[in-house]
């Protein structure tokens, strides 16, 4: 491995992209597709690439997207976490992000969400 290459991977170990929670709302139906992520924009990107491919696990999702199209979704970051400013060895927050979706989904009890 080059110089260049170590650098190179040592700033991606140190990146820290926003976490949070995000939807994919399904405006014609309500249902509400809430998610969780480490990395938000990668997660919602890929989401969306695989709804457009018709290869998603969720199938209640894919058949909304199939049936009603992109156009019909709102999608969007509905709130972030910080980083552990103390404890910068810290890489996991899947626990975190868990409850943060949970109590977002507690918050809009008029919603149908299934977690993606």
């Amino acid at each position: 491995m080059t110089e260049r290459q170590k650098q190179l991977r040592d700033a991606y170990k140190a990146m820290k992209p926003p976490m949070g929670v995000y939807i994919f709302e399904c405006l014609p139906t309500g249902k509400a597709y809430l998610g969780a992520a480490q990395d938000l924009r990668g997660r919602m990107n890929g989401t969306r690439f695989k709804l457009e491919s018709g290869f998603y696990p969720c199938k209640s999702l894919l058949a909304d997207w199939k049936q009603y199209g992109s156009e019909q979704f709102r999608i969007e970051v509905l709130e972030t976490l910080a980083y552990d400013e103390k404890d910068e060895a810290r890489t996991d927050y899947r626990e975190d992000l868990e409850a943060l979706r949970d109590l977002i989904a507690e918050r809009y009890p008029e919603h149908e969400f299934l977690r993606t």
